[in-house]
């Protein structure tokens, strides 16, 4: 029987929100910190779109808000 993964298992990254920040944790650990000034769209977005993101060759892209973060 096949074993089933999600996406969000191949995720090399930690995304979280905090302050009216975007923190972004890369796979060495090193974390990264965005304004969420800069993405207006996230600024105003709910915890599920905030919440439904992949993993792109460039960065993020937010599913539901049509947004790429580049990281």
């Amino acid at each position: 029987m096949p074993l089933l993964s999600t996406r969000k298992s191949d995720k090399k990254v930690k995304v979280t929100f905090s302050n009216g920040l975007l923190f972004v944790e890369k796979e060495n650990g090193k974390q990264e910190a965005f304004p969420l000034e800069w993405f207006p769209q996230l600024l105003n977005a709910t915890d599920e779109q905030r919440a439904d993101w992949t993993q792109t060759d460039k960065g993020l892209h937010f599913n539901q808000l049509g947004l790429d973060v580049s990281i």
